[in-house]
């Protein structure tokens, strides 16, 4: 077969790649655009992550994690809800972390949060020297692709304690979607931002690393992402999880 011209579906429709840790100017964070960065909804859905994990059971004594942490629109909730000093975020921005620090947390909140909690990382480093409970990466495996969701979760499992949980938004394509075509008019692709996944996909990069993942679904985000779970497991199970996975891929 020859080479096929690209199909219309295939074109790209959404923005310009975004170099995500390009340093906002001053002039930029007074302008707000640190807040439209992370999509704006700034009264949506930083309020939404915060009453989703209290749902799913986070408690003021937990360590919790922000991954993708931005200018904190959801951590400055978490801030206020947790215990002093429980709260951790990354990014790849560290002039997102200043401004959220310094622009977006009032007195009491950085009172509460050192500024040693945010770090700027473009590997996920989230080694702060405590085990973590809880973590969430709200529109992150949107923009990165699946070997960076891999090393997510593979150092992610050495910062968390076993029975940690780990919850994740993506965009979701049914088994049923071919793997060359775009979704959303062109928007989503499986080989650059914005991504899709399969929940295979995603079970996948979960067998590198102590996780057992559970779909969620429909969390009630504004832009259709779907939420996935990741249970933190002990490293023998884990190991046995992971030769299961190899003897199934060889038997293929």
């Amino acid at each position: 077969m020859g080479s096929q011209l690209p199909r219309p579906e295939d074109r790209r429709k959404g923005p310009p790649n975004i170099n995500y840790a390009r340093p906002f100017t001053p002039e930029e964070i007074r302008a707000g655009r640190h807040r439209r960065r992370v999509g704006g909804k700034w009264e949506q859905m930083g309020p939404r992550q915060l009453e989703f994990l209290r749902e799913h059971g986070l408690k003021p004594g937990h360590r919790l994690l922000d991954v993708g942490c931005g200018p904190l629109r959801a951590g400055r909730l978490f801030v206020d809800y947790l215990d002093s000093g429980h709260y951790y975020g990354i990014d790849v921005n560290e002039s997102l972390l200043d401004a959220g620090y310094d622009l977006e947390l009032d007195d009491t909140g950085r009172k509460r949060l050192a500024r040693d909690h945010l770090r700027a990382t473009a590997r996920f480093d989230c080694d702060f020297g405590v085990a973590l409970d809880y973590a969430i990466a709200n529109s992150v495996f949107t923009h990165v692709s699946l070997n960076h969701i891999r090393l997510c979760l593979y150092r992610l499992g050495r910062a968390t304690r076993p029975g940690a949980r780990f919850f994740a938004t993506f965009f979701y394509a049914p088994r049923s979607h071919p793997l060359d075509l775009s979704r959303n008019d062109g928007r989503r692709w499986t080989e650059r931002n914005a991504f899709f996944y399969y929940v295979g996909d995603l079970r996948w990069a979960a067998s590198s690393g102590p996780w057992k993942l559970h779909y969620i679904g429909d969390w009630g985000h504004p832009g259709g992402q779907r939420m996935v779970e990741f249970r933190r497991i002990r490293a023998s199970r884990a190991r046995r999880a992971a030769r299961r996975a190899v003897a199934r891929a060889l038997t293929v």
